[in-house]
Order: C-alpha cells, then sequence, then structure tokens
C-alpha cells in the first residue's frame, strides 16, 4: 500500500511562493515527499518519477493544457491534478477532458481542500492498482485449476492404453514368443500409442472444456511451494453500484476474499435478493443523503447478513439508516477486506 509519506508529488508552479505554500499544506498532512519543478521542461526532465502532479496553467515556456497529454503519455502516468485561476471552470473542464485526475482553484480555501483531493487521487491510484493486481491473481488461479483439470485428465485418458502398451511389452520380454505373437502384441502397441497420440493432440487442440469430478479430493498439482492460500468460502454477496469500475473493483475484492458475488441492477432487486439463505453479505453504491440515505433498502435488525454501504459523502445518514458499515468513496481498496471482516465479526457478536 502507498502510504502518504511515500507518495511522490510533483509541484510543477514557477511561483515559488504558491509552490512553497502547497508543499507546506501538504507536508503538514504527512505528503513528505514533495519535489517542485518551475516550468514545463523540468517537469518532463524530472527524475522524481511522481505519482501525482500538481500542475499550474500558466508556465513560463508552456501552459498546464498543453504539458498534460505529454506527462499522461509516460508509461506509469502520474494522476494530474490541474490548478487554475478563479473563473477557471471552461480549463477545468477541458483538463478533466483531456485526462486529469481533479483540479483546485487558486483562492482562499485552496490549502484546506489541497490535501483531501491529494488523499482521494492516492486512494484513486491504490484502488487501479489493486484492481490489476487481483485480476492478476484471479487469472493466475484460473490457469492453475485449468492446468489441474489437463493434469487429471491425461493420467485418466493416457492410463488405460499406456497399461495396456507395457502388459504386452512385459509379455514379450518374459516368454519366447512366436513371431505371430510378437506380431500381434506389437499391433497392440502401436494401436495404444496411436491412442495416446490422439488424445495429447485433442488436449493440445482444445479451446473450451467443461469441467467433471474425477476422484473427490485428488490432489492435481502440488502448490506447496508457491502457492497463494486459498480464499476461505464466505457465502455469497450481493452487490449493487451504478458505476460500472466501482462495481467491477469492488466484485474483485469480495472473489478475492472468497465470496462468490451476485450483481443486482437496482437497490430493490437487492433486497429482495438479500432474502436468500446463503446471503452473508450486501454492498450498496447509495448518494447517502439525509434524505432516505439508503435509496430504499430496509435493513432489518435480526438480519443475517452483513450491510455495507459505499457514500461519496458524509457516512453518518447510512449508518444511522442501519448500515453495518459506511465507506467513503473512494474507499482504501488495501483496508476494504478487513474492514468487512470486523464489520461482520461486530455484527455477529
Amino acid at each position: 500500500m502507498v502510504e502518504r509519506g511515500a507518495l511522490r508529488v510533483l509541484v510543477v508552479d514557477d511561483d515559488p511562493i504558491m509552490a512553497g505554500m502547497l508543499r507546506a499544506a501538504l507536508d503538514a498532512e504527512g505528503f513528505t515527499d514533495v519535489a517542485v519543478a518551475g516550468s514545463g521542461a523540468a517537469a518532463l526532465d524530472s527524475s522524481h518519477a511522481p505519482d501525482v502532479v500538481l500542475l499550474d496553467h500558466q508556465l513560463p515556456d508552456t501552459t498546464g493544457i498543453d504539458l498534460l497529454p505529454r506527462l499522461l503519455a509516460r508509461p506509469d502516468p502520474p494522476s494530474v491534478i490541474m490548478v487554475t485561476g478563479e473563473g477557471g471552470a471552461e480549463l477545468a473542464a477541458n483538463a478533466l477532458r483531456l485526462g486529469a485526475e481533479d483540479y483546485l482553484v487558486k483562492g482562499p480555501k485552496l490549502l484546506a481542500a489541497l490535501p483531501g483531493i491529494v488523499e482521494r487521487a492516492r486512494r484513486n491510484r491504490l484502488l487501479r492498482s489493486t484492481r490489476t493486481e487481483v485480476e492478476r491473481e484471479l487469472v493466475r488461479a484460473e490457469r492453475l485449476a485449468a492446468i489441474g483439470e489437463m493434469t487429471v485428465t491425461l493420467h485418466h485418458e493416457l492410463n488405460n492404453p499406456l497399461m495396456a502398451a507395457m502388459a504386452e511389452v512385459e509379455l514379450l520380454l518374459q516368454g519366447s514368443p512366436t513371431m505371430e505373437e510378437m506380431r500381434e502384441a506389437l499391433t497392440l502397441v502401436r494401436t495404444a500409442l496411436f491412442r495416446m497420440r490422439d488424445i495429447v493432440k485433442q488436449a493440445r487442440d482444445l479451446q473450451r472444456a467443461d469441467s467433471a469430478d474425477y476422484l473427490s479430493g485428488l490432489p492435481m498439482i502440488d502448490l506447496s511451494a508457491r502457492a497463494a492460500p486459498v480464499a476461505v468460502a464466505r457465502g455469497r454477496a450481493v452487490l449493487v453500484a451504478a458505476n460500472r469500475e466501482l462495481s467491477r473493483a469492488v466484485a474483485l475484492l469480495l472473489r478475492h476474499a472468497g465470496w462468490t458475488v451476485d450483481k443486482a441492477r437496482t437497490i430493490s432487486e437487492a433486497q429482495h435478493e438479500a432474502a436468500r439463505l446463503d446471503t452473508t453479505l450486501v454492498v450498496i453504491s447509495v448518494p447517502g443523503t439525509f434524505v432516505d440515505p439508503l435509496q430504499g433498502f430496509h435493513a432489518p435488525p435480526d438480519r443475517p447478513y452483513t450491510l455495507v454501504a459505499l457514500v461519496p459523502g458524509s457516512p453518518a445518514p447510512a449508518r444511522a439508516a442501519g448500515a453495518d458499515l459506511v465507506l467513503s468513496l473512494p474507499f482504501d481498496p488495501a483496508s476494504f477486506t478487513s474492514e468487512v471482516l470486523a464489520a461482520m465479526r461486530r455484527r455477529g457478536e
């Protein structure tokens, strides 16, 4: 997890006083790795390899809008927060269209708002990184499962012709067969070898396969050396989130932690699905407003599942409406699973 102190921030501003104020405000909130570049060229040449760039628009050799695409074209692009003057709404909108993470307006509230904006950028970067890592782990797990199933299949399919061929060879070696007996035995061996060849060819050409049980509990592959721990089966989670990226990230985190995930399209559908006996967790993304903070979702006190609400604002209304855990967006993916599990333990006490 990238902590605040490890987040590399680059302030691109030709005003040393403003740059110093931004650096001090960040340092006071734990963002201590902050560098300053006074021009566009210095920003591009910086060896700081920033995670987040605070980009002023008016620079001595270029503009922030012109510099933005060049920063984002890097192999590991930073999150860029555009810093505009008063009345720069059109500039900010243009920067967001070009890929900026967020923007700040120079004014009395700039220094107060700065740490929160940078923290949001940090969490968004962590969320993207975690999603990529979880996807990679899921792909790896699927590949290992496929290798295991293929191992069992080849063992089962090759064993019969292999044993038949070995039996014929043993009979030839132990006796004094006639020429005709040798010919018959070799014909059977050749048939078995052809069968094994065909099985290997089928495995090579396989594009899609359905799984079937062979022997219960049969170990398929030795994962003791470098295997990741198998996730505990935690039951069924119901998830509803209108934002596709958020829905995808939460679903990946839940599956990685051991839940099976069913996505609901609406709050009412989530309410209906939550009533199933195998549901242990419900995660809903809601506005969290003071009026109907859970958007009509009714959380009975004696429910068997844990209710998690993801809200963009204050967690208080959703918590008062009955949510066991309320996470403000963007949430911290590194602590998401542990917070959900802690909420489940508290509910079970």
